[in-house]
C-alpha cells in the first residue's frame, strides 16, 4: 500500500468532516483572519483564488497535474478554462473523476506516464510537485505545453536550515534553482508565501496532537488488551518506525515556527522560451 496516497485518502475525510472543506492544500491566512478550526475553509478559498489570480493572461487549456478532490478544477472550469486532470489512481482520484463528470477528462495515472497529443496554455501543480521528480516534471511540461505555455507551481520547499526537520516532503529548494537554470523557461513570478501559510500549521498540530494521537492510543490499548502477544510483536516489528512517526507527528513540533524554518512556500510561474 503506498502510504502517501493513503495519507491523502485519509486527509480528505479528516478536512471533510472537521472543517466542512473538499480542498486539500493548506489555507492562505490574510490579515485578520483569525486562526481557527472554523476559518479554515476560507483560507483554503483565499489559496484557491490567490492561485487564480496568477494564472497568466491568455490562458485557456490548463492540465491539473495530482488535481486532489478535483476541487480547484471545478472552479476553474466554473470560471471557463477547459481543464484535463492527470492523478495517480486512488479513492481521491475516483471521487475527482465523480466530481468532475461531463465536465472534465481526469487520467487515473502518473504524470511521468501521462501521454496526449494535445498541448496546454498551463501546467498547475498545487502542491504536487513534491511528489515528483524535477528532471521529469520539465520534460514533460516541454512536451505537453504549446509554444510560450506557462507552468504555474504552488507548493513548498525544504531548506538548507541547520538541524533535524520534525516536517517532511519538498524537494530541496537550492536542487529546484539549480535544475530551472538548466530548463528552457523563463521565470515569470516567484513569491515567497511561507509566513501566509505557516499558520495553517496550528490546525494541523492541533488535530493531530487532540484528535489523531488519542485515538491511536486507544487502539493501541485495545489491541494490548485484547491480544497482548501481538500487540508485544507489532510494537518489536515495527518499532523503528513506530518512533519514526511519533517524533514526527505526535511530539507538537509540526507548528508555524518549523515551518518557516525548515520549509519555503513558493508561487512559481515559469513561462516556456
Amino acid at each position: 500500500m503506498d502510504t502517501k496516497k493513503l495519507g491523502l485518502d485519509i486527509q480528505i475525510n479528516l478536512f471533510k468532516f472537521f472543517f466542512d472543506s473538499e480542498y486539500m492544500h493548506y489555507g492562505f491566512w490574510t490579515p485578520g483572519l483569525e486562526v481557527k478550526g472554523p476559518n479554515f475553509k476560507q483560507a483554503q478559498e483565499n489559496y484557491t483564488q490567490f492561485l487564480i489570480r496568477h494564472i497568466p493572461a491568455g490562458t485557456k487549456t490548463i492540465l491539473d497535474i495530482g488535481c486532489g478532490s478535483g476541487k480547484v478544477a471545478d472552479e476553474l472550469i466554473q470560471l471557463g478554462y477547459s481543464v484535463t486532470c492527470v492523478s495517480p489512481p486512488s479513492i481521491l482520484t475516483e471521487k475527482a473523476a465523480e466530481r468532475l463528470a461531463g465536465k472534465a477528462q481526469v487520467h487515473a495515472m502518473g504524470y511521468e506516464d501521462f501521454s496526449t497529443d494535445e498541448k496546454f496554455d498551463l501546467c498547475l501543480f498545487s502542491e504536487s510537485y513534491q511528489y515528483i521528480d524535477m528532471h521529469k516534471s520539465f520534460a514533460q511540461c516541454m512536451k505537453l505545453l504549446k509554444p510560450g505555455g506557462h507552468i504555474l507551481l504552488a507548493d513548498f520547499f525544504r531548506t538548507e536550515a541547520e538541524g533535524t526537520s520534525p516536517l517532511g516532503g519538498g524537494h530541496r529548494l537550492v536542487e529546484f534553482y539549480d535544475i530551472l537554470k538548466q530548463q528552457p523557461f523563463d521565470v515569470v513570478e516567484d513569491l515567497d508565501i511561507t509566513n501566509d501559510i505557516a499558520p495553517t500549521m496550528i490546525l494541523i498540530n492541533n488535530l493531530t496532537m487532540d484528535v489523531v494521537y488519542p485515538a491511536v492510543l486507544m487502539v493501541g490499548e485495545l489491541i494490548k488488551s485484547r491480544a497482548p502477544w501481538v500487540y508485544k510483536f507489532l510494537v518489536w516489528k515495527f518499532r523503528k518506525k513506530i518512533e519514526k512517526n511519533r517524533v514526527k507527528h505526535f511530539t507538537g513540533q509540526r507548528n508555524p515556527e518549523n515551518f518557516k524554518k525548515y520549509k519555503s512556500y513558493r508561487l512559481v510561474v515559469l513561462r516556456k522560451k
